[in-house]
């Protein structure tokens, strides 16, 4: 195994490990997932049942669909996080061993690496994310990820398995920009040389909580926005009318709602990963 691992290329290395921490961080988070896609797609109506929050939601998936129900997606949630986390890492390690030599990268250049990795790695898993979103929604009876992508690409061409391209990329890509941004500017305040190493698993964590949750709220309606499009791709061509029926039928409020269990599923699953990510890469000999 030592010899197997010797030989890796450190690119390669960069995705197994990146791979491991997603899939660690989306098994445990899926049920946050499902709950922020609810919550945004639930319609408005006279009962007031448009206005569930989050625990109300919670129950009612656990009461009509089972516990099991609340991992709805995990499937496509899998196949996307697995290799895209990996893209994600694998691009990232490469963009600093090109521009960045035995340093760390400034305010700027983390919102720019950041931003890169994470547009790659969204481009390349977007169909799959547009079937993450539809299983979770529950709107869709698809029996398999393969069967869904198949059926997304015979009814709604190219254009379907892309629906939400550029409202994914205006989330994703300034979320990743400014998390690591916070991240790394977070970790170069603190003291590590003389802290225990024991203890830089928590500290990495902590740093990537603090930087979770401002890039989370920073990037919610962009998220919105994405949820919409890719839910309806026939009804919305363009960004901009998904920003309008937004606004015309839940006003700003529209805009960050699923907010919470999107920031909670953000927050923990980027600091987890990132946490894991760099554990493994020190293990291995690598900087990450």
């Amino acid at each position: 195994m030592p010899g197997r691992e010797a030989e890796m290329h450190p690119v390669l290395k960069a995705f197994v490990c990146g791979s491991i921490s997603g899939t660690c961080s989306t098994l445990l988070f899926q049920p946050l997932d499902l709950l922020k896609t609810r919550l945004q797609t639930l319609q408005p109506a006279v009962n007031g049942s448009g206005r569930a929050g989050m625990v109300t939601l919670l129950f009612r998936v656990v009461r009509t669909e089972s516990i099991l129900g609340l991992w709805k997606g995990v499937s496509p949630s899998f196949a996307r996080c697995i290799p895209g986390v990996g893209i994600y890492f694998s691009t990232l390690y490469v963009m600093k061993q090109k521009f960045l030599v035995d340093r760390s990268p400034t305010a700027l250049e983390s919102v720019f690496l950041g931003a890169a990795a994470r547009a790659v790695s969204g481009i390349c898993m977007l169909p799959v994310t547009v079937v993450k979103t539809r299983y979770e929604s529950g709107r869709f009876g698809y029996g398999s990820v393969y069967g869904a992508l198949k059926s997304i690409y015979q009814t709604e061409g190219p254009r379907g398995m892309f629906s939400g391209l550029t409202a994914t990329l205006l989330r994703d890509a300034p979320f990743s920009g400014i998390y690591l941004m916070f991240y790394t500017q977070t970790k170069n305040l603190t003291p590590q040389d003389h802290l225990d190493p024991v203890l830089m698993p928590l500290l990495n964590f902590g740093c990537g909580i603090f930087a979770g949750i401002l890039a989370s709220l920073a990037t919610q309606p962009a998220d919105v926005i994405k949820t919409h499009m890719q839910l309806s791709p026939q009804k919305y061509h363009r960004t901009s009318q998904a920003i309008a029926f937004i606004y015309k039928d839940f006003g700003l409020v529209g805009f960050f709602r699923g907010g919470v269990p999107r920031v909670l599923r953000r927050t923990l699953m980027a600091a987890m990963a990132w946490t894991v990510y760099e554990q493994m890469m020190e293990k291995m000999g690598l900087k990450s």
